[in-house]
């Protein structure tokens, strides 16, 4: 069963005015991307207190490496919904404190592709985050031969592509775009 079984469209907050904006919205879960390690903690318990499940870009936090080590605290000290990294020790930890483990995967050519299935076979995250998530065909095809729950993101710039990665099974989609945050595929 999915977390986000009622949800097609994961937000993704790149500044503060747009996690204030996901605030208001009627999204549980939500992605904060750019951070910096001092904001940290005020901006989950603010998205806490507006009932908000945060999952966090651990590569993406300044002044935080992102290894095992930095898992470990956020996990610990931060407590996000989940954790999304590119580092599979990071998703590991993630995965091992019963946080949400998102891997995430840059598909830029088979070369990528197959080295993916390879980290796969070893290794079961709860998701795994496909980039660039215009690709309907790869995405159908990841999700096929890993049998992982797979999220879509990166480079999404219409309702049309949203649509065409949730069909081609994506079980929802990261968009950092406000606009597309504002489409009925909400719910």
């Amino acid at each position: 069963m999915s977390h986000f079984a009622n949800q097609k469209i994961l937000p993704a907050a790149k500044n503060v005015k747009q996690l204030e904006k996901m605030l208001l919205s009627n999204y549980e879960y939500v992605v904060l991307l750019d951070t910096h390690i001092g904001q940290l903690q005020s901006l989950v318990s603010l998205a806490t207190k507006h009932k908000k499940k945060v999952l966090l870009h651990a590569d993406m936090i300044q002044g935080l490496r992102s290894d095992e080590h930095a898992a470990q605290f956020l996990c610990q000290t931060i407590k996000p919904a989940g954790l999304i990294s590119t580092r599979t020790p990071v998703v590991k930890e993630a995965k091992k404190k019963s946080l949400i483990a998102i891997q995430r995967l840059f598909l830029l050519d088979s070369h990528a592709l197959e080295t993916s299935y390879r980290l796969l076979d070893t290794f079961k995250p709860d998701y795994i985050e496909v980039l660039p998530g215009i690709m309907p065909h790869v995405i159908h095809e990841v999700a096929i031969k890993t049998n992982i729950p797979l999220l879509a993101g990166g480079l999404i710039r219409t309702r049309e592509e949203v649509k065409l990665a949730l069909d081609a099974g994506a079980i929802a989609v990261t968009t950092s775009d406000p606009d597309i945050w504002d489409t009925t595929l909400k719910k």
